[in-house]
């Protein structure tokens, strides 16, 4: 879905309310139970329930080497929205979108409309956002297959 220059989005439609999938999301200790890109292994630390200006840091692992990033959150809106910063600059977001029907359609988004024009610039030559939207797309998959 188009949701603006410099983000990828997608969207599912998940068979539970935005009151079960929230807390999910807003636990960084949860993350990996739902990450589809195989990089997220486990939140080292942060709170079980996140809000606005929390930091959380996050086992990770890609191409095989492991490492910690430390990110920021900079929205928190019960049942509706979380996102959080990358030290890149760029943000990751979730939205809820409670359909009044025990259903909610779920939107993650890659924003890195926020960082300097040389990261974004070299971001697209090292296909960051192809890369993303597998992992996004596989990401909401897991969440969606959990409630089938």
């Amino acid at each position: 879905m188009d949701t603006g220059p410099l983000q990828v989005s997608y969207r599912i439609l998940v068979n539970a309310p935005a009151s079960e999938l929230y807390p999910i999301l807003a636990n960084p200790h949860r993350h990996h139970e739902v990450d589809g890109s195989a990089t997220v292994q486990y939140a080292k630390t942060g709170p079980d329930r996140l809000a606005v200006g929390d930091e959380f840091s996050v086992a990770m692992r890609k191409f095989g080497f492991p490492y910690t990033m430390t990110l920021v959150v900079t929205a928190a809106d019960e049942n509706e929205l979380v996102e959080w910063k990358h030290p890149g600059g760029h943000r990751w977001r979730w939205r809820f979108e409670d359909q009044g029907d025990w259903s909610t359609v779920v939107t993650e988004t890659f924003d890195y409309s926020w960082t300097r024009h040389v990261v974004a610039r070299g971001y697209e030559l090292t296909r960051r956002p192809q890369d993303n939207a597998n992992g996004i797309q596989a990401s909401l998959t897991r969440l969606a297959a959990q409630y089938l």
